[in-house]
């Protein structure tokens, strides 16, 4: 099986490519893509965006139309599938997953696509396992971390900041947005190599391991 995944920032890329291997072991193939942000998905199906700018949502429907092309000359025998990833962030996941789906449904070819949704963000999945996180920083605050349930709406990717850096989650926002996607990088790098992957609280952690494996 091999596995294409759109991931909406350059965090989400160095994290999954970390993890993905622990999920599938060495027998499947798999490409990560990180783009510049989520945006929205375009009125009529039809992008007027740059898709130089690569914000993820405005170039599903052209995406998701290439795939389609693209696996339909795949050799017999070979499977691929398109798997994306975003934050829920703050809306209804009812009515986004279905926009979503609608999305393929318009499309012709439409390849195999799936959706992963971090509720309510990429780090969600880091706190999902408080192990991980002690490990890549011994100093992290324990009384954030245990007060934490798991996908819940709070402000994850904030909660996480004040658990593990120096002034919190106000130091760093006031540095902007360039800061703290450093940031995100580092815990990416930090956290996603100790993370255990069959022990993850996240349910939308958990929802991503076991579609990879339900599919390889």
């Amino acid at each position: 099986m091999h596995f294409e995944i759109l991931v909406e920032d350059s965090s989400g890329k160095t994290a999954l490519e970390i993890i993905v291997p622990k999920i599938i072991g060495d027998k499947h193939t798999f490409n990560v893509h990180s783009y510049k942000g989520i945006g929205r998905i375009p009125q009529g199906l039809k992008s007027k965006s740059d898709p130089k700018k690569r914000i993820l949502l405005d170039q599903l429907p052209r995406l998701i139309q290439g795939y389609g092309k693209t696996f339909a000359g795949y050799p017999a025998g070979y499977p691929a599938v398109v798997l994306i990833i975003c934050d829920l962030d703050n809306r209804c996941l009812k009515t986004f997953r279905k926009e979503l789906l609608d999305v393929v449904d318009n499309c012709s070819p439409s390849p195999e696509t799936h959706f992963c949704i971090a509720i309510e963000e990429g780090e969600a999945w880091y706190l999902g396992d408080v192990k991980a996180v002690k490990a890549a920083y011994p100093n992290a605050k324990d009384a954030l971390l245990k007060s934490y349930n798991s996908d819940s709406i709070c402000g994850t990717w904030e909660t996480l900041a004040d658990a593990l850096y120096v002034g919190g989650c106000q130091k760093l926002s006031g540095l902007g947005w360039q800061a703290i996607g450093e940031e995100k990088n580092n815990w990416a790098k930090r956290i996603s190599p100790c993370m255990d992957v069959d022990k993850n609280q996240s349910p939308s952690f958990c929802y991503f391991r076991n579609k990879l494996r339900g599919l390889s």
